[in-house]
């Protein structure tokens, strides 16, 4: 039990430690990529319910911010500094274990950090308890199966960011939150070419298997 503790807490140092390391370089690919940063964001937006929600994996509050999301978690403190100045209220901790009290939220988003998750099944039955009964759960990521998630797997090994991640296809995602409880997927997805190739916002399309990032909203509930 207690290698297994100790493996588990070697595994979040690892995947934390870039993000304390190399904050601002991660902030940079925001201003770098804003056609493609901002595409995201749209396409997230596109599926965000009405109510109060929280971030989970809040990093920088790049998300939150511009979408209205006032609460948001993350493990790494040198990001949540960031989403503090962001005017976000903030808590340090992980997606396994939130430190939340039951039906709290009307959704939680998950954008861009699935694939940083040490388990994604446990993060989804926590989410799905800190939310209100018609709750939704909200990811986006890239999706393991399209071009861009094939790029990201070639070059993963470079990436201090991705060099522990595990990446998702849509399918495997869907399958996790029927299984934790979740329904009714509504699914859009953006990013059809290299992020170095786009000259505007990207557009956004039902369903996926055309773009490299996805957005599901499922609902806890599977009757509303």
């Amino acid at each position: 039990m207690e290698n297994k503790i100790q493996k588990k807490q070697t595994t979040n140092s690892l995947k934390i430690r870039p993000f304390e390391q190399y904050t601002e370089r991660y902030e940079k690919w925001f201003e770098n990529n804003r056609f493609a940063y901002t595409s995201e964001l749209e396409a997230v937006k596109s599926l965000l319910p009405e109510g109060g929600g929280i971030e989970i994996g809040v990093g920088a509050g790049r998300f939150a911010e511009p979408l209205g999301i006032e609460f948001g978690i993350d493990p790494s403190i040198a990001m949540l500094g960031k989403a503090k100045k962001r005017k976000i209220s903030v808590v340090v901790g992980v997606g396994e274990c939130l430190p939340i009290a039951g039906n709290s939220f009307d959704f939680a988003l998950i954008t861009t950090t699935l694939c940083f998750l040490n388990n994604i099944e446990e993060t989804f039955k926590e989410v799905k308890r800190i939310l209100k009964e018609n709750g939704s759960i909200i990811l986006g990521f890239i999706d393991r199966e399209s071009f861009l998630g094939e790029l990201y797997l070639k070059k993963k090994e470079k990436s201090p960011f991705y060099k522990t991640a595990n990446f998702y296809s849509v399918k495997e995602v869907i399958e996790k939150l029927n299984k934790t409880g979740f329904f009714r997927p509504e699914i859009n997805q953006t990013l059809f070419t290299f992020l170095e190739e786009l000259s505007r916002i990207d557009d956004i399309k039902d369903g996926y298997g055309e773009g490299g990032f996805v957005i599901i909203r499922m609902r806890k509930n599977r009757e509303v």
